[in-house]
């Protein structure tokens, strides 16, 4: 074979190997849309299960998970992994906390959907991505391009300027951001050593015998709404399973695709669709100082567009000026 012929063949291999972090880089970038997509159109979902406490709809969502996740790996016949697993407690102590961080989440964040909040939760996710930037930051040591400093930091005005004008400590809003920015972290350091169905698993696992406690306190209590209010809202409850084991799923992907960084940037696409949620179909009542700030928001999305284009065009560039011989093998 000749040198000509030896290039040839060895030109598409090399073009592939060079591509394939860009097409990972790609893949994990759509199911992050994917899952903050879903969670942006959480409240209505949740608003759908009312007269359920939050409590009580959080159960559920860790139960029905649970069965989920077990019938997806008893179809995949996919069980080998987890003696290995018992023989590595700082993963299952990682797993422990990511479960526990975001039962936390589920539970603030169910909370003010339910009592017609939605629009401080959704400043909760105004603010969640500047905690994950900040960790990435700090504690992975990530970097960012100017663009998106100016886009982060005009998010950080945006979140101060909604939390000033509501008059007190938005705590709700606090405990989301807080909360799911750890839970992206956690994820990050344990995501390449567990498989997202196998993480979810155990993080629900963790989490069944609390559920089951908290459904028996409210059972005692209030009563349970489960199966009282037609079939409609017993299957809506059946299927928050589902509801929440796909998104997750989805953000486990993604976290092991991209940068925790830019994990944090996308998370903005959740609270706009919240807020557009909260006053467009839920009715809640939105006063012109927080649609000065969502219009600030709308503002930091708009420089995050632009710097994600110039980026493309800048690595497609790269890579076309990029010879076969100096592709990575």
């Amino acid at each position: 074979m000749t040198s000509t012929e030896q290039s040839s063949t060895r030109a598409p291999a090399s073009r592939t190997l060079a591509s394939a972090p860009h097409a990972e880089a790609r893949r994990g970038t759509l199911l992050a849309f994917t899952a903050y997509g879903a969670w942006g159109l959480f409240p209505l979902y949740f608003d759908a299960l009312k007269p359920a406490g939050a409590w009580e709809i959080l159960a559920h969502r860790i139960l029905w998970t649970l069965l989920f996740c077990i019938v997806v790996l008893l179809v995949n016949r996919d069980l080998g992994w987890v003696r290995p697993l018992l023989r590595r407690p700082r993963l299952l102590a990682g797993t422990a906390i990511a479960a526990v961080l975001i039962a936390v989440n589920w539970v603030v964040y169910v909370g003010a959907v339910t009592s017609g909040n939605t629009s401080e939760a959704a400043l909760g996710y105004f603010l969640n991505p500047l905690v994950t930037v900040a960790l990435g930051v700090v504690v992975l040591g990530e970097r960012l391009r100017w663009m998106q400093w100016v886009a982060v930091g005009i998010g950080f005005v945006a979140a101060a300027f909604l939390g000033i004008v509501g008059g007190r400590v938005p705590w709700v809003a606090l405990a989301l951001a807080c909360s799911f920015a750890l839970y992206s972290l956690t994820k990050k350091k344990i995501g390449a050593s567990l498989d997202a169905v196998h993480g979810l698993t155990v993080e629900t696992v963790v989490l069944a015998p609390v559920a089951v406690v908290v459904l028996l306190v409210v059972s005692a209590q209030t009563g349970l709404e489960f199966g009282r209010h037609g079939g409609v809202h017993t299957t809506l409850l059946v299927l928050s399973g589902v509801v929440t084991a796909l998104p997750l799923l989805c953000f486990a992907a993604a976290a092991r695709r991209i940068p925790l960084v830019t994990i944090g940037l996308v998370q903005f696409f959740t609270p706009v669709m919240q807020l557009l949620c909260a006053v467009l179909l839920l009715g809640e009542h939105m006063p012109r100082e927080r649609w000065i700030g969502f219009g600030i928001v709308w503002l930091a999305l708009v420089v995050l567009s632009v710097d994600s284009l110039v980026s493309l065009r800048g690595s497609r560039a790269a890579r076309r000026d990029l010879p076969v011989d100096d592709c990575p093998r």
